[in-house]
């Protein structure tokens, strides 16, 4: 067999590549004799992926609980991917941030738009019976999800709203005891934090506490007021960052909120989420007010965050009803 000019030129940087190695070409070659060829089950682990679903109780409808979730995590984790990619880029331009952005974008598109699975997908009469078999988790315990928030915008914006002013020089440690989602895992009857909550710190606080002090000049408001400082065109990146916004802090919740409201409220007498968290004020974006660009919204429009989606939620919810 006649080798071609590409072949001999790949082959000779192969050899050059394994020389600054100090490895020996001619072992990997053999190598290649004998290993098997990739499959896409060994590839993507498959049937790992696959055992992955272990229901608490035979109600069929479980199984599509879990995997929803599951997916889900995989999405935030291409998300977390995007935001390291961004946050540790040596020359960060605006057109390497909005494009990155915009997969993170993508990616809670394809989340908000197949939700529909856990509002329509599932008998309520099902849910209602094996979601007491999950007590104390909670979705409310997804640690990837605050990565992704930490990782969109200065800590101070994730603060409970009534105390940002105050708090607004503060340290990280001080500003995380107040962080909004605290306020979201209080037991309905004693106001004390729940056992999901108590949970999660225990697991997540260290976490985030040191990604909050990594990101404090890297996260992506940060990031967007140097890059506009030193008079990039940042105007297609703003397109991004207010998309972003909307979908994690309206679209996204709003979601979980429809699935709440379906599956949770009873008249006259709601039930309590399986961590017991108190749903009906921590989900609707109009209670929180949690916006990751305060500087790329006018007044009216923070003024009105959330209101017209969560009463268009509401309604029809009513006219299924």
């Amino acid at each position: 067999m006649d080798f071609t000019p590409e072949i001999k030129d790949k082959l000779h940087r192969l050899q050059e590549k394994y020389t600054a190695m100090g490895q020996d070409m001619a072992s990997y070659l053999d190598g290649l004799l004998y290993a098997d060829f990739l499959t896409y089950w060994d590839y993507i682990h498959l049937d790992t992926l696959l055992s992955l679903q272990s229901p608490k109780t035979p109600i069929p409808d479980e199984e599509i609980f879990i995997m929803y979730h599951q997916i889900t995590e995989l999405y935030f984790k291409l998300a977390l991917h995007e935001c390291r990619q961004i946050a540790e880029h040596e020359n960060l331009t605006a057109e390497f941030f909005t494009a990155r952005v915009k997969r993170i974008n993508a990616y809670f598109n394809a989340l908000t738009n197949s939700f529909e699975v856990m509002v329509d997908g599932m008998e309520k009469e099902q849910f209602l019976k094996f979601r007491m078999s999950l007590l104390p988790a909670s979705g409310f315990q997804s640690g990837q999800y605050r990565m992704i928030e930490i990782c969109a915008t200065d800590f101070i914006r994730l603060v409970d709203k009534s105390k940002r002013e105050e708090l607004s020089t503060a340290t990280i440690e001080e500003q995380f005891e107040h962080i909004y989602w605290k306020f979201g895992a209080t037991e309905l009857a004693s106001g004390k934090q729940t056992l999901t909550l108590k949970q999660f710190i225990n697991k997540y606080a260290a976490q985030f506490l040191q990604l909050a002090k990594n990101r404090i000049s890297t996260n992506f408001s940060a990031l967007y007021h140097n890059l506009q400082a030193n008079g990039a065109d940042v105007s297609a990146l703003a397109d991004e960052l207010r998309k972003l916004d909307l979908y994690v802090n309206v679209e996204w919740p709003l979601s979980h909120y429809k699935s709440a409201v379906r599956y949770l409220e009873k008249d006259p007498v709601d039930i309590a989420a399986t961590g017991g968290t108190n749903w009906q004020k921590y989900l609707p974006p109009r209670f929180q007010k949690r916006i990751f660009y305060p500087f790329l919204w006018t007044d009216m429009q923070m003024e009105e965050w959330g209101k017209g989606w969560v009463l268009s939620v509401l309604k029809t919810l009513k006219n299924k009803d």
